[in-house]
């Protein structure tokens, strides 16, 4: 009963002093996590170089100064200030593309913080699982631990065997071990969810698992399931990004211009006006056109196919998630009516059963409990995939 009590007064401390429900650890692990303050700082440094190299090229300033030869005619200085331009459009699908690539950067982001928030959701799940088996245990333990110093006494005074006494003890042992061995997986848990917070320790004390309920509905929930998939708007912000690209080639393909100043000083002589120009795009960019369709028509297919491979995913893990829901309940539901702990006890208590008998009827008991408790793991793991999304 002790060990019980200090387990108790340990939840409620955990839960007074430090985070302990899911939806916090994943708020703190989002703020602390390095790798996201990492990712978060190269998106930034991205998006900045995506808006790069936008405008026209630099002017070009050309001076000349000529010696004459013989020394009778002078010298001569030329000057020259000329500035290139791009078909006009292609500035403008330029700068389209950046901010698609800006987009992207962005769904990048999101990428990484989903997988990493699905990292925690999933740590979260197995500690719900080792928590909820670690009070159990705790219970089993201080149960052996009675039914231990119970048949010592007895033995001691004659009124049981040596074979009932060891097997007490033994089960006092198992019931021990199995402790130990619950605190050595919640510790490594714990400093995995410390590590993606940043090396921040967390303390996660939740051990009752809360039924989540989503919408049975498939292609209800698909639809905002689509609409918050990272990997399927980048590939939708790609083919916007290709099909620019493709009007940035044809705009590249058009002809390009120049103006400038130019001056010719010689000797009693000078000259000065304007210079213009312009280039006939004959073969320089054979094929680029053809390519980018190409490209686009390539993207688009993909584009297609993910989306058919995401549907099928979640319609599969949706209904998985829904069928755990009526199991875990219904396990519940008929493990709380079925149970025989407390009458066990009572008989074991009135000798209406041997001890060998008690250890085999309460191990039944225990079994479902685990097994009902592996049923709420295996929901929480699906669950937590599904909100990867």
């Amino acid at each position: 009963m002790r060990t019980i009590i200090i387990f108790a007064l340990l939840l409620v401390g955990f839960n007074a002093f430090s985070q302990s429900t899911v939806d916090s650890v994943l708020a703190n692990i989002e703020r602390n996590n390095t790798t996201l303050s990492a990712y978060r700082k190269s998106v930034d440094a991205e998006k900045i170089g995506n808006k790069t190299g936008l405008t026209p090229q630099n002017p070009e300033v050309e001076f000349n100064y000529l010696w004459g030869n013989p020394s009778t005619i002078g010298n001569r200085t030329d000057i020259s200030i000329r500035q290139s331009f791009d078909f006009p459009t292609a500035y403008s699908y330029r700068n389209q593309i950046a901010n698609i690539k800006n987009e992207q950067a962005e769904l990048d982001y999101l990428k990484q913080r989903k997988e990493i928030l699905y990292q925690a959701r999933l740590l979260c799940a197995d500690l719900l699982y080792y928590n909820s088996l670690y009070a159990e245990v705790s219970k089993r333990l201080e149960n052996a631990k009675q039914l231990a110093n119970a048949y010592k006494a007895k033995f001691d005074i004659g009124e049981t065997g040596i074979l009932e006494y060891n097997k007490a003890q033994m089960n006092c042992l198992n019931m021990s071990k199995d402790f130990e061995k619950l605190e050595i997986e919640r510790k490594a848990l714990l400093s995995e969810l410390t590590r993606l917070n940043g090396g921040i320790e967390i303390v996660f004390a939740e051990a009752n698992l809360q039924l989540q309920t989503i919408s049975p509905d498939f292609e209800q929930w698909y639809t905002t399931a689509e609409q918050n998939n990272p990997v399927l708007q980048w590939i939708k912000t790609e083919i916007a990004l290709h099909e620019k690209q493709s009007k940035l080639t044809v705009s590249q393909s058009l002809p390009k211009f120049y103006a400038g100043y130019m001056s010719e000083k010689v000797v009693g002589q000078q000259f000065q006006g304007i210079s213009v120009g312009i280039s006939i795009p004959l073969w320089e960019n054979k094929n680029t056109v053809k390519y980018a369709k190409a490209n686009t028509l390539a993207v688009q297919s993909i584009e297609a196919d993910a989306k058919l491979q995401f549907f099928n995913e979640m319609k599969t893990l949706h209904a998985k998630v829904i069928s755990l829901q009526g199991s875990v309940t219904d396990y519940r539901t008929q493990l709380a009516t079925f149970s025989n702990a407390d009458l066990l006890q009572k008989a074991l208590n009135k000798g209406e059963i041997s001890l060998a008998e008690y250890f085999f009827e309460l191990s039944l008991y225990y079994e479902s409990v685990d097994k009902l408790l592996g049923a709420e793991r295996e929901l929480n793991m699906a669950y937590a995939e599904l909100m990867k999304y």
